[in-house]
Order: C-alpha cells, then sequence, then structure tokens
C-alpha cells in the first residue's frame, strides 16, 4: 500500500546549504581517521605502518577520480553547485585547503615519528648517505645486478621528445651540464625498500634505504661522459575514469580494453615534488604535463607512501596484530551435506569472522554434486587467483550449466575481469556483461538442483565480493537460504541479467534500479507514520557512504517527526547531524579499524515488526539509480 508523503522528499525545506557536508570534504576526513589509525600507540608498529599506506593508497585513488571529475567539470564549464552550495571551482579550493596541512602532517609523521619507532624496533629506515662505505659498496653491485640492466634514460632535447609518464609512476628529473634534462623511471617491478646486508653480530637487525636513492646515487653510469649535476625525484597521478559510450559500443568488452588503454593517457592531475627541485626543472614538467601550478604537490619527504605496504610483509609477528583465524561455521560442516543444513534453516555468515572456506564450499559442493543442473553467479571483484571461478570452470566440465555475469567495469580490476571472462568463455560458461548504462554491483550466486520434490534453487546473497583474499580483511554478511519466494527472485534477477526481462515487483527482494529507492523512502515514511501515530519509530543504517540527496531529505524529515535514528557511515556521510528543528534525532558514527567494514545493514523499528536489509548497496545516487543492486530480507529468527 503506497501513502503519500506530507512533505515530498524534494522539499525546499532542506535546499539549505548549510544542512549538508561537502561530499569530497567528508572523503577527507574520512581518510584522515585512517591517519589516526596510524598515530593510535595502541596498534602494533607495522599495523600503524599499514595504516599510512592505505591513507596514500586512498589519497591516489581519491585524487585520480574525484578531483579528476571536478577538473572535467571546470573544463566543461557546469554551472550546478554542490548540495552544500559550493562550485567545481570553490570545491576544489576547499579540497586543496584541507589536504594541504594533513598531507604534511602525514609526512612529517612518517619521518619524525614512525621511522625512530621502527628504529628502535631495529628495522632501519635510512637515506642513501647515512650508509658506511661496505654498504655503498653493496648498493653499488646491487645496482649493476638488479637495477642497472631495468633502467631506461630517457633524454629531453629538440631530437628527444618529453617521454610518457606514466600514472602513480615514481621517476627521477635528472639535471645534467649544460642545462640538458633526462627522464628515468623508477622500476615498478622492484622493491621500494632495497634490503641492505648487516653484520652477522646484528642478525635482528633489518637496514633499508629507498630505491630511489640508489639509483640517483650511481647516475652517472647511465650517462656517461656527462657530469650528472643533481637529480629530483617526482611522481604523477592522472586521471583515473574510463568513459565508455555503452549504448554505441558493439562489444563492450573490447570497449571496456579500449578504455583501460586509453586510462594509461589521461590528463595529469597532481604532480607531487620535493622541496629541493629548482624552479627551472618544476616549470619544465609543469610546461611538458600541461598542468597548472596549483596542481603541484610539494611533499617534504619521500614521495608514494603507498609502498610502505612492503615493510607490512616483514616477518616480525611482534609487530603485527595477533593471527586472526576465521571459524568455521557449525551449520556447514564439512561433514555433513550442506544443502542439507541449508534446507534446515537460513545460515547467516559474518566475514572474517566466519571463514570465507563456506562460500568457496558452496560452489564446490555445486561444481560437484551429480543433481546440481546449474550455477548462476554475478561476479564484481574476484582477485587474481579466484578459487570462486575454479570451482566454477570445473562446474562446467562436470556438466553443469554455468551462467556468469561479470562486471568488466569494476574500477580498478577491469583487466583482471577482462582475463576472467574470456577464461571463462574459452571453458564454454555463458558469460555475459550486464545491462547497457548499467554497473552490476548486486553480489548473488544460485544453485540449481534436482530432488524428490522438483527443482530446488539454493542461494547466497552478500553485502561482499566473491574475493577469498579481500574476504580474509572485509567485513561483510552473506545469507544461504532455499526460501522459494527469494530463489524466484534471484531466479527473475538473473533473468534480467541474462536476456531482456524487465522486472519491477519482486516478492522479498528490494532491486535498483528500479525498486530500491522507492521501496527505502516508503519504508522511511512507515517509521514517521509509526513515530506520529504512537511514537517508538527507529532506523538504523550502517553504510559506507550516504551522499544521496532524496535520502537524507528523508532522514531530516524522520527526525523532525522524533524518529530515533542511527546512522553507522565508514566513508562520505553527507547528512550534517545535530542541527536543532532538523537533525538533533540522527546520531552519526564513523567506523574505522582492523577489517574495512563493509556491510550495509538497514534496520526499520516498524512498531516491533522489524524489518532487516543486508545488501550491496550504499545511499547514493549511483547505487540507487544507475546500478543493479540488491537488499536481501533477514527473516529466519537467530
Amino acid at each position: 500500500m503506497h501513502h503519500n508523503p506530507t512533505v515530498t522528499p524534494s522539499s525546499k525545506e532542506f535546499d539549505r546549504p548549510d544542512l549538508y557536508i561537502n561530499r569530497e570534504l567528508s572523503w577527507i576526513e574520512f581518510n584522515r581517521r585512517v591517519f589516526e589509525e596510524a598515530k593510535d600507540s595502541r596498534h602494533p608498529l607495522l599495523e600503524r605502518v599499514k595504516f599510512l599506506s592505505i591513507f596514500d593508497s586512498n589519497l591516489d585513488e581519491f585524487i585520480m577520480i574525484r578531483l579528476a571529475g571536478l577538473k572535467d567539470q571546470l573544463a566543461a564549464h557546469v554551472i550546478s553547485l554542490s548540495p552544500d552550495g559550493l562550485t567545481a571551482d570553490e570545491q576544489m579550493a576547499a579540497v586543496r585547503q584541507r589536504l594541504t596541512p594533513l598531507v604534511r602532517e602525514v609526512h612529517h609523521y612518517w619521518l619524525n615519528d614512525l621511522i625512530p619507532l621502527l628504529a628502535e624496533q631495529h628495522i632501519h629506515i635510512l637515506n642513501y648517505e647515512q650508509l658506511n662505505k661496505a654498504q655503498r659498496n653493496t648498493m653499488l653491485s646491487y645496482f649493476e645486478r638488479e637495477i642497472f640492466p631495468v633502467l631506461t634514460p630517457l633524454a629531453v632535447d629538440p631530437g628527444h621528445p618529453f617521454p610518457h609518464i606514466s600514472s602513480r609512476s615514481l621517476n627521477l628529473a635528472v639535471a645534467i651540464t649544460g642545462e640538458r634534462f633526462a627522464r628515468v623511471k623508477v622500476p615498478p617491478t622492484l622493491p621500494r625498500l632495497v634490503p641492505v646486508p648487516v653484520s652477522e653480530e646484528n642478525p635482528q637487525t633489518m637496514v633499508y634505504v629507498w630505491i630511489e636513492q640508489i639509483i640517483a646515487a650511481h647516475l652517472n653510469m647511465l650517462f656517461p661522459g656527462f657530469d650528472v649535476l643533481e637529480s629530483y625525484p617526482f611522481r604523477v597521478l592522472r586521471d583515473a575514469d574510463i568513459e565508455l559510450q555503452e549504448d554505441e559500443a558493439s562489444d563492450l568488452l573490447e570497449s571496456v580494453e579500449q578504455g583501460i588503454r586509453e586510462r594509461r593517457f589521461g590528463s595529469v592531475i597532481d604532480l607531487a615534488v620535493n622541496p629541493s627541485m629548482p624552479p627551472r626543472i618544476r616549470s619544465l614538467l609543469v610546461d611538458n604535463l600541461e598542468i597548472a601550478e596549483n596542481d603541484l604537490t610539494v611533499i617534504d619527504g619521500h614521495l608514494g607512501l603507498a609502498d610502505l605496504m612492503e615493510l607490512y610483509q616483514l616477518e616480525r609477528a611482534d609487530l603485527k596484530d595477533p593471527p586472526f583465524i576465521p571459524r568455521m561455521s557449525a551449520a556447514l560442516r564439512k561433514e555433513q551435506n550442506l544443502f542439507t543444513a541449508i534446507r534446515e534453516r537460513d545460515i547467516l555468515m559474518h566475514h572474517p569472522y566466519d571463514s570465507f572456506n563456506s562460500v568457496v564450499d558452496f560452489i564446490s559442493a555445486a561444481a560437484h554434486d551429480r543433481q546440481v543442473l546449474a550455477i548462476k553467479q554475478t561476479l564484481y571483484r574476484v582477485g587474481s587467483n579466484s578459487p570462486v571461478v575454479n570451482m566454477l570452470l570445473e562446474a562446467v566440465e562436470n556438466g553443469k550449466q554455468v551462467a556468469v555475469l561479470v562486471e568488466l567495469k569494476a574500477r580498478f580490476d577491469e583487466e583482471n575481469n577482462i582475463e576472467w571472462a574470456r577464461a571463462l568463455e574459452r571453458a564454454g560458461v555463458h558469460v555475459v556483461y550486464g545491462l547497457v548504462g548499467l554497473k552490476t554491483h548486486a553480489k548473488a550466486a544460485m544453485v540449481v538442483r534436482k530432488e524428490e520434490e522438483g527443482l530446488r534453487c539454493y542461494v547466497h546473497l552478500g553485502t561482499g565480493n566473491y574475493n577469498a583474499t579481500t574476504a580474509r580483511i572485509y567485513e561483510d554478511l552473506c545469507l544461504f537460504t532455499c526460501r522459494p519466494d527469494i530463489g524466484a527472485d534471484v531466479t527473475e534477477l538473473f533473468n534480467m541479467l541474462t536476456g531482456y526481462s524487465r522486472q519491477h515487483a519482486y516478492r522479498k527482494l528490494l532491486v535498483a534500479p528500479i525498486g530500491l529507492r522507492p521501496c527505502i523512502a516508503e519504508r522511511i515514511e512507515r517509521e514517521i507514520r509509526v513515530q506520529q501515530e504512537q511514537g517508538g519509530g527507529r532506523l538504523i543504517f550502517k553504510m559506507n557512504a550516504l551522499v544521496d540527496p532524496e535520502i537524507i531529505h528523508l532522514l531530516y524529515r524522520a527526525s523532525q517527526a522524533g524518529v530515533s535514528i542511527d546512522l553507522i557511515v565508514r566513508g562520505m556521510c553527507c547528512l550534517r547531524p545535530g542541527i536543532p528543528g532538523v537533525s538533533e534525532n540522527i546520531h552519526v558514527r564513523g567506523q574505522v579499524g582492523r577489517f574495512l567494514e563493509h556491510s550495509r545493514i538497514f534496520y526499520f523499528g516498524n512498531n516491533g515488526n522489524e524489518e532487516i536489509y543486508l545488501g550491496s548497496a550504499d545511499m547514493m545516487q549511483r547505487n540507487l539509480d544507475n546500478r543493479v543492486e540488491t537488499l536481501f530480507p533477514i527473516e529466519d529468527p537467530v
């Protein structure tokens, strides 16, 4: 039954800019929380180094996607304002104003806090000039043996055009006598931190030196006959968004491949240099990379701290969190038939606390069970060596009908997914790439099994990817069920993804882009009515991001009505809590910790008849309107 809201979600009442937090600035505050974890002395030391690496990796992606998007808006003279009332130009300025001191603080903390703390634990991160003569001789041998053969010095003069600088690459700008200039790319295939042998008297001591400093110390070998005056590191980030005209593409896979090739040549968004770089070389880079002066980031420290993840690989268990061993679900014990267990009751799992092996076992059981006729699955980010995909390949060999939707447009996983799509196609799997113009983000697997009573559908629905590697560090929830109504919904979902079906009404699932937004809106409206009629309205949402203005409007209206609202948002949150008369009944908490919070949970009090949905969708316009997403209900009592 549909109820017309007393005030429409697009109410002018909530169009005031002061009611919203800027999306980009909210993201920066999320990444600041990641940095706060690096500063938290309660964490083991290498965990803190890991968080610093994650901070820098996150920042790279933010610059390549979000800042690039703002620059595109500027270039296209887009005049629309963000919900908080800023133009693209004003947002760029606000981002730089917020980022500059934060990045400075991060590098200062690495140099002045974490490096000394590592030294106390006998892990010495040295600059090349700190090495003694014996160590330098060892590094000379390493340079000649491991580095020199893979270096390609590229001169820049009228006969040698300025070379292509790939995104995220570390480079040396080399000044040579006669105002000559050359570029040397630091090989990304070699370790950034090179181990330096130490004396046998100190077996516990580890010494590392930066590879770019080893290269810089031996540049005369690359330019014999010339005097190398100095070298300066620099690093470039390019626009990484792939733009596809899907409705015009005859082959989506080829179109995505072309997009990946073009991404290599995306416009430069950020150039990072050290303060020691002289103005002449700085200007030469700015001119040839075709950037503005304010796209230049001056960093007093080591460029590309994402590479510090190398240190986390050290075998120093005393400097890491205790190993975490996921438990195997009692309901899915090896000795019990997995399908029998699911028939007995729905099974809810919480990764990584519950082992992801149960999901792999589900696909494996389906691949080898004689009664299984068909397997259908969505794949978004599966990783490079995927046990799930290997089981699907085995299923085909065993004569099962296998249909897989591979989402080619999963950002930064495109190449990986293309490889898997081709491998699956070669094996005889029915592979589709989804609906034109929509990214398929839903996480679903369905097994059709022939049983005495007829065909039965066994379903796995989740909040996270079918990726055995990230499942160890991502917090996610999933459900195994064979409820007929959910099975029928998932069957129709796959028919929509693989054929021309356009299902609008589902029995149990909430599915974007058709029904998810109105279903969430109706349930928030229902909570408002409950509150107005007898009190006790209650909403609890957990998600990665809350950005969508219409959903925020509805939550403001619910707060005004007195509904008690708790929001747990890991990343961006544009809703501003605690505003008198608007959002004083909304409490927001960000959550960053050992595991990456990835599950989405939506709880509706419903006057005691509680509803809980889990799923793949955040409250963002792209998830609600431009993707295939699923939320599924939890109905079996614990």
